[in-house]
């Protein structure tokens, strides 16, 4: 079994301390993707979390492999944000009239952020035509700011977050890995694999005779 005496190292306190924010922020939006029945994200942070969970695990116990699983899952990670921006800003086919990208097409329910915004004031249309089972139609005014860009910019600092976890993460996996190279070289892996010198090591065997 390997066994490797580590101390952590100031890399290693940050890398654990950019996935524990990392961590505290995907929960926070796995909050008001449930609570906006966005299934898609909701599947999308639970994987993240997990992720983030691998990652600490791995800066704890050395594991290097553990740290290049999410590394690459932070480059995953980075692609989905990315989308979920263009998707908001309605970048290039991308419309949010699309319920069936967030939903899986369960629902018609939309970010919750959209009706409650800081400032946001909801006023039913009661002289509308008939909404489907369990929606209402609504109007939305005086929010400081619409619920797009508060989408936009939990993205972006996830994206940021990411970039940051990613660095940290190639950097003390590379760490890691270069002591385990380095303790295998000496014999770490064989008990019997290394000893150290001993002076009698060139000394000539010489015939030993006994009287009978």
């Amino acid at each position: 079994m390997l066994n490797i005496n580590y101390s952590l190292s100031l890399a290693d306190r940050l890398n654990i301390g950019s996935s524990l924010d990392s961590l505290v922020a995907a929960l926070e939006r796995q909050i008001f993707d449930f609570l906006g029945y966005q299934w898609a994200p909701i599947l999308a942070n639970f994987l993240h979390i997990m992720a983030v969970i691998l990652g600490i695990f791995g800066t704890v116990q050395y594991r290097s492999r553990y740290l290049i699983l999410y590394a690459l899952w932070l480059v995953l990670w980075v692609g989905w944000n990315a989308f979920i921006i263009c998707f908001y800003l309605e970048v290039g086919n991308l419309s949010q009239d699309k319920d069936f990208i967030m939903t899986f097409n369960t629902s018609m329910h939309r970010s919750w952020w959209m009706e409650n915004g800081p400032g946001c004031v909801v006023t039913p249309v009661t002289d509308s035509a008939p909404a489907p089972e369990d929606h209402h139609i609504i109007t939305v005014t005086g929010c400081l700011l619409d619920y797009q860009y508060i989408e936009v910019l939990s993205s972006a600092l996830q994206i940021f977050l990411a970039l940051f976890g990613f660095v940290y993460a190639c950097y003390v996996g590379k760490v890691f890995m270069e002591d385990e190279d380095s303790f295998d070289f000496i014999g770490g892996f064989d008990s019997y694999g290394y000893q150290a010198p001993q002076k009698t090591s060139h000394l000539q065997l010489q015939p030993l005779y006994t009287s009978g």
